[in-house]
């Protein structure tokens, strides 16, 4: 289920570097609170607090209802970074430490 909300989130993203219509813009800001928020949640089931503290500053972020104006340019940038490293986090898995 995760993997599906970051490819989801990641593909919505790199959409956004298109030139779309304004509502498609409020949307994928409402979807990336909704999939941040559950990713964040589930990164507490699982005990995992930095995980949890970066997908709760993306859902903050990408959250509808007080926008952050950024501009155009570094939006752009922000969904380009974000989509990425969504992307990664899928495809790349972290080593498990030894104790």
């Amino acid at each position: 289920m995760n993997n599906a909300i970051k490819i989801i989130l990641a593909i919505l993203f790199f959409l956004c570097l298109a030139d779309m219509p304004y509502g498609f813009y409020q949307i994928v800001r409402l979807f990336g609170l909704i999939g941040f928020a559950i990713l964040a949640y589930q990164a507490n089931q699982q005990g995992k607090q930095t995980e949890m503290i970066i997908y709760c500053g993306l859902a903050l972020l990408f959250q509808p209802f007080f926008k952050i104006a950024l501009g155009r340019q570094i939006w752009n940038i922000v969904d380009l970074i974000v989509g990425i490293g969504l992307l990664l986090s899928v495809f790349i898995k972290p080593k498990e430490s030894q104790r």
